[in-house]
């Protein structure tokens, strides 16, 4: 489980990183527009808390991501916060392969993203 408190320094400096400088992450004026009605972090922001799960804790530093499967459920606002979460479905031994349910959730306990990896453990 990895927890953090989504800022709007994060959103910008994301913007800045991934060269996506869309209006609904970033300008307040055209964010009030959009069904969300305020600025959302990046979807692939929330799910790099994921990869920070699957490198620092389970399976841990080493470990190779292979693919991920991401379904964005709602949005993240300014000041949520998200905790992401692993959860090894599958195994397996002989190819070095876990296939693992990722979830994250708000302070408010609703499901932002849900989605599956497949990663390479460390030995």
């Amino acid at each position: 489980m990895f927890q953090k408190t989504i800022s709007e320094t994060d959103v910008y400096l994301f913007a800045g990183i991934s060269g996506d400088f869309n209006p609904a992450h970033l300008n307040e004026q055209e964010a009030k527009k959009t069904i969300f009605q305020d600025r959302i972090a990046h979807g692939i922001l929330t799910a790099g808390l994921i990869s920070a799960v699957l490198g620092t804790r389970l399976p841990g530093p080493g470990t190779i991501y292979l693919d991920q499967h991401l379904s964005f459920r709602k949005p993240v606002y300014f000041g949520d916060t998200i905790t992401a979460k692993v959860t090894v479905l599958e195994k397996n031994v002989d190819k070095n392969i876990l296939v693992c349910e990722t979830t994250c959730h708000n302070q408010k306990d609703e499901i932002v993203l849900t989605g599956k990896a497949t990663v390479m453990p460390p030995k």
